[in-house]
């Protein structure tokens, strides 16, 4: 937390809780649901919060220093909006990246004594080359069908899934399936290349831009067969591309990850106590921890201070929901999900009492209404919701049968309704695990619509009286 911050917490905690015991509860009144919108675009709370993750934390990876400094941040500032604060322990895998270089160097028509440097990133989880690196020919395959038929080639050799990002998907409005298709190649792809005995894998980096920025993230490697794996920008890998088909090619490649054990982490849960209701919960949540290559402003630290400011929008006004809601800063949602595993263990039997759970992580950008897995008879009842967010064009109410997100995911199969802000995402897989995913490409007035958005979505469910139903999520 910034020391100069604190004594600003301090006195905004006693301004808002002075006479927060008899607070008023005016439930879903079109009144009430504009006025938290309008106090939350009035607000720079989240950016601050923001600000301060980012800037004076950075990467936030699960098991790292920054990690667990964030717990620290996040709890502190909660507990100065005068909210009760539980650090949920969760176990974390705590893998840490070492060394990553790549270059070709053999290859028809080389110059002599010419080699040329791939730019790449180690996937998460990633296993580790010998520490002077490993020589290896390439194949480049362009689909799992392609590698299945080059079986014979794939032993000892490095194999480079060159799959392009959809971005025309991206621009129309489908950039989470684009970046689906992309990432099962990241995901899936290291791990059949091992079975087939490669020496290593490696991926055409899943998102947008091409400014040769690598796009890490994880993979279902698994021990006993966990290859070093790496992502490489889009131009290194369209070159490799090219190369290849004019003959054999051969890289070095250094990869030094190293698996640790796993380490000791929390989930941060901060509850601001229902009325008549308390029993009952709703979550509104983001993920606190990051990639470690750069400072997560997109992907989470944004949903983590959206979530906060629904806390200081409702404090300010002094509103006292019926439902206790919770807000949840999730730890380990990039390399494992061990934290919402965690609480799902925790509530299991407590699954009904959740109302439902919102969570933020897809960006900051434009956010334009909701996506919510309720049933369809439940969607007339959000009409007040989407009349009070209309004048900020976040109208659009958008059913889904499931939303799928990472870490609601368990909670929605057991019957909890999730929301998600529907946010523009054109841009966002341009920075999306990239170095590039820092503070400057965040827009205060999105994330200002983002809180409205969010706030007013948390207080309609910690007050709506008739039932919205329970999401209907087939088991795995």
């Amino acid at each position: 937390m910034n020391r100069l911050r604190q004594p600003t917490l301090g006195l905004l905690a006693a301004a808002l809780f002075a006479g927060a015991a008899h607070g008023a509860s005016p439930g879903n009144d079109p009144a009430a649901l504009a006025k938290i919108r309008d106090t939350a675009l009035q607000s720079d709370y989240a950016w601050e919060r923001l600000a301060d993750m980012t800037d004076l934390i950075g990467p936030r990876l699960s098991g790292s220093p920054g990690a667990a400094a964030a717990v620290t941040q996040v709890a502190e500032a909660m507990r100065g909006l005068g909210a009760k604060v539980t650090l949920q322990p969760v176990k974390v895998p705590h893998w840490v990246r070492g060394l990553e270089t790549g270059e070709l160097v053999d290859y028809q028509g080389r110059p002599a004594a010419v080699t040329q440097r791939v730019v790449l990133s180690a996937l998460g989880g990633s296993g580790a080359t010998p520490a002077a690196g490993l020589v290896a020919p390439v194949l480049v395959v362009s689909n799992f069908e392609e590698l299945k038929a080059q079986s014979a080639r794939v032993k000892g050799s490095i194999v480079l899934f060159d799959v392009p990002f959809d971005q025309d998907m991206a621009n129309r409005g489908l950039a989470g399936q684009a970046y689906g298709q992309g990432s099962n190649y990241r995901t899936n792809g290291p791990r059949m290349a091992a079975e087939l005995g490669a020496a290593a894998a490696l991926v055409r980096s899943v998102g947008g831009a091409t400014y040769r920025l690598p796009h890490t993230g994880a993979t279902n490697l698994q021990d006993g067969a966990r290859i070093p794996a790496a992502a490489v920008t889009v131009e290194d890998a369209m070159l490799m591309s090219r190369l290849a088909k004019r003959g054999p090619l051969r890289m070095r490649l250094v990869l030094t990850p190293q698996i640790r054990p796993d380490a000791d982490s929390f989930n941060v849960i901060a509850d601001l106590p229902g009325t008549d209701k308390a029993d009952e919960i709703v979550i509104v949540s983001g993920h606190l921890d990051s990639w470690d290559l750069a400072t997560g402003a997109h992907d989470d630290a944004s949903g983590v201070a959206s979530a906060m400011a629904v806390f200081e929008t409702l404090k300010k006004l002094d509103y006292r929901p019926r439902r206790t809601i919770r807000m949840i800063a999730w730890m380990n949602e990039e390399n494992g999900t061990r934290g919402a595993r965690t609480y799902l263990e925790a509530n299991t039997a407590n699954a009904a009492n959740h109302v439902g759970a919102i969570e933020s992580d897809n960006g900051a950008g434009r956010p334009f209404g909701l996506r919510a897995s309720v049933p369809a008879t439940s969607t007339r009842l959000f009409a007040p919701l989407q009349a009070a967010l209309q004048p900020i064009g976040a109208g659009v109410f958008q059913r889904q049968d499931a939303l799928s997100t990472g870490d609601l995911s368990g909670l929605e199969r057991a019957g909890v309704p999730s929301f998600a802000p529907l946010i523009d995402t054109s841009t966002y897989f341009d920075y999306h695990h990239t170095p590039a995913d820092t503070l400057d490409k965040v827009d205060p007035g999105n994330l200002r619509r983002h809180v409205a958005l969010m706030a007013a979505t948390t207080w309609f469910l910690a007050n709506v009286e008739e039932p919205i139903g329970r999401a209907s999520v087939p088991p795995r």
